[in-house]
């Protein structure tokens, strides 16, 4: 595993290629905010991005999700994936805030994840890009990032990959790290042909000199 110096020189030169890495769920508020990230679980941005487009001119406030039937939620939502389960979920939480919350989503993660639909990624996510707390979640791609660069373990689950960058990042980077491991495993270091051979990080990644040994190999037969 990486120590904290090479940890340190790898977050430097995600910044240096990422430098304005942000959220890129769009929305206008804390609650629009909660609403994309619930629909993003296994879906891309780009397509919440057209499904919350004209959702979001539709539904303003929580009530609003609740004054219309389950069944035209789902419609609107319907080309999301596990839309039907995501509705209900929507509806429950729309609830829970009205109920518990005066309407407004509350601010820490232990509140956040009391709503329905609402795990510890999510609230994570909530956390940081709203109210601007120190928090990374780890999604597909950090946590795809995080193991490949040994700056956490194969076998560690979600929570121990988050714990790792926790201890390994500074507190006050903590945000950021989390939008640019995200930048760098969607557009760089892609689950699918990751570009190892042009990588600035390729001499500290045995993952990335493994498979281009692989590729060499594969050429020279």
């Amino acid at each position: 595993m990486l120590n904290k110096s090479q940890v340190q020189h790898c977050l430097d030169v995600m910044k240096e290629m990422y430098p304005e890495a942000q959220c890129e769920l769009n929305h206008a508020n804390p609650f629009e905010l909660v609403i994309a990230v619930l629909l993003s679980a296994q879906c891309t941005d780009n397509l919440v991005n057209k499904v919350t487009k004209p959702l979001f001119k539709k539904y303003k406030t929580p009530e609003d999700y609740l004054a219309v039937s389950l069944e035209e939620l789902q419609q609107d939502i319907r080309s999301i994936g596990l839309y039907r389960n995501k509705a209900k979920n929507i509806r429950k939480l729309c609830q829970m805030l009205i109920d518990d919350y005066g309407g407004e989503v509350p601010r820490t993660k232990t509140e956040l994840m009391k709503l329905a639909g609402v795990g510890r990624k999510t609230a994570n996510v909530v956390a940081s890009v709203a109210f601007r707390e120190p928090a990374i979640a780890v999604d597909t791609h950090v946590e795809r990032v995080a193991k490949r660069l040994a700056i956490c373990r194969w076998k560690d689950s979600v929570l121990e990959v988050e714990q790792t960058l926790m201890k390994k990042v500074p507190k006050d980077e903590w945000a950021d790290t989390h939008h640019r491991m995200i930048f760098f495993g969607r557009y760089h270091c892609k689950a699918r042909n990751p570009q190892c051979s042009e990588c600035p990080l390729l001499d500290l990644c045995r993952e990335g000199q493994k498979r281009m040994k692989k590729e060499k190999k594969a050429g020279e037969k």
